[in-house]
């Protein structure tokens, strides 16, 4: 699985009007546990073509082996995008804010601590100022809402990250704003919170 810094450098990149960053890191593809970084370095624009983002992706259900959710009507300025190693990621084009959503089953998904798998995701990140952090409960089980401000390669962002683990499965929701927060990253920040509370897991389909 690739993190988040490099989704960071790659979304950076695309606020800027430049490509990818030549010779861009790629360390950490080994599943579990994802960090934020890498995952802004593998985005990429679908544009109106949403089959090409995720091809296990139909309707409001994502299926990908044991990794199976439904999730609701997404708010009408997201579109979606591509990003290797991520279930759903999606852009809100009125603040350039990146949405990602991933899940992981089994061996790839460790039974540690909820405050662990959100510390692993920062872990190439600097400046990390931590806003708040909350449990709440999340399609029947104990989830953990964490609110930061976190830089990296002197560039810092805001950043709402919330995980869960369930029936075996590890589930991880990012979004990722610029800082300072105008009113409109609020309000991406809120829709955000409202998507992930209709999140639902999915038996997954016999084989």
């Amino acid at each position: 699985m690739l993190g988040l810094a490099g989704m960071f450098r790659r979304g950076h990149q695309m606020m800027k009007g430049r490509g990818p960053t030549q010779g861009a890191s790629t360390h950490g593809r080994r599943r579990r546990r994802r960090r934020i970084g890498p995952i802004l370095a593998t985005l990429a624009s679908c544009g109106l073509i949403a089959s090409a983002c995720a091809a296990n992706f139909k309707n409001d259900t994502f299926r990908d082996g044991p990794v199976a959710f439904r999730v609701p009507q997404v708010p009408a300025t997201w579109r979606r995008i591509k990003v290797e190693g991520e279930s759903l990621a999606f852009r809100d084009s009125r603040e350039e804010a990146t949405i990602s959503i991933n899940g992981e089953c089994g061996k790839s998904a460790p039974d540690v601590p909820l405050e662990a798998l959100v510390h692993h995701l920062f872990l190439q990140f600097t400046d990390r100022q931590l806003l708040s952090q909350e449990r709440f409960m999340l399609d029947g089980r104990g989830a953990l809402r964490t609110e930061l401000r976190a830089s990296l390669d002197g560039v810092p962002m805001h950043f709402v990250a919330i995980v869960m683990k369930k029936n075996g499965c590890v589930y991880d929701f990012v979004n990722i704003n610029p800082t300072p927060l105008t009113a409109t990253g609020k309000q991406s920040i809120s829709e955000f919170d409202r998507f992930v509370a209709g999140f639902r897991t999915l038996p997954a389909e016999s084989s």
